[in-house]
């Protein structure tokens, strides 16, 4: 790897350990790619897999397309997520300490677990076929950049952005609810709360089409980046968020309904 990238993973492992932000590579490197990104995101890995860390799943992150233009951001991007920073909640609550955290937001998202590898099918049935579980999640972001301002190339090597995720009650799926999920999955409605007053609402339609078009993004995109590994059986994958990020804060409680698609949803507390 070039010694500019290899820098470049130093100083974003350097402010994730120490919750501090940085300024966006981009302001002083212009030609600072996603392609590059990505080298330095494979070198963070592989530095955090030699410091003990495990991975058990993936986010793709930037799937909801009405934020495009907001954050100046205009596709997806994938990362790993972690068994220290994947959490799962008894009963559908759960609380979370926010003190490591950079800027953090809450994002309500709709999470898979896979029981076999994807084939590169844009089939909601294949994809379906693959899929042993879904979830409600919250993934709790966090930018290391101020302001939350950033290229592509920056927040890709940010650790795609990932801080956290909690994961609700997995339901099955089976052949007696596949065609229920194929067909709810792009049109339910989600709900976003704060201290029992909405916030937000978005669709599934909102990431891509369909939280499951989400993933089938996410192998594409795996597809073509040689450095990571293809996705396997038994990894999650949260799949972007359903509504707009929102800042979070000790002492608040927000919550998630998942309308038609009958998952229960999260309670989660900040500490």
């Amino acid at each position: 790897m070039d010694n500019n990238l290899e820098a470049i993973a130093g100083r974003l492992i350097d402010a994730y350990d120490s919750a501090t932000t940085i300024e966006p590579f981009a302001e002083s490197m212009p030609d600072f790619t996603v392609a590059d990104a990505y080298g330095v995101l494979a070198e963070i890995e592989a530095r955090r897999r030699r410091q003990g860390w495990r991975s058990v799943g993936r986010k793709i992150g930037f799937t909801n397309q009405t934020l495009w233009e907001r954050y100046g951001v205009w596709q997806p991007m994938g990362a790993h997520v972690w068994s220290h920073t994947v959490h799962d909640a008894k009963a559908d609550q759960a609380r979370l300490a926010l003190a490591k955290l950079v800027q953090p937001r809450i994002e309500p998202e709709v999470v898979f677990g896979l029981k076999r590898p994807l084939p590169l099918t844009e089939e909601p049935a294949e994809i379906l076929q693959c899929i042993d579980w879904l979830a409600p999640g919250f993934e709790i972001v966090q930018s290391h950049f101020p302001n939350w301002t950033f290229t592509a190339a920056d927040c890709t090597a940010a650790f795609g952005l990932h801080g956290a995720l909690v994961v609700g009650t997995r339901v099955p799926v089976n052949e007696a609810n596949r065609d229920f999920l194929e067909e709810t999955l792009p049109r339910f409605q989600a709900t976003l709360t704060r201290g029992g007053e909405e916030v937000d609402r978005g669709t599934g339609a909102n990431v891509l089409g369909s939280p499951l078009l989400a993933l089938a993004r996410l192998v594409r995109v795996l597809s073509d980046l040689p450095q990571f590994p293809p996705l396997a059986a038994g990894e999650i994958v949260t799949t972007g968020t359903l509504t707009d990020a929102w800042p979070v804060a000790p002492g608040e409680t927000w919550s998630s309904d998942y309308g038609d698609l009958g998952l229960r949803g999260l309670t989660l507390t900040f500490e």
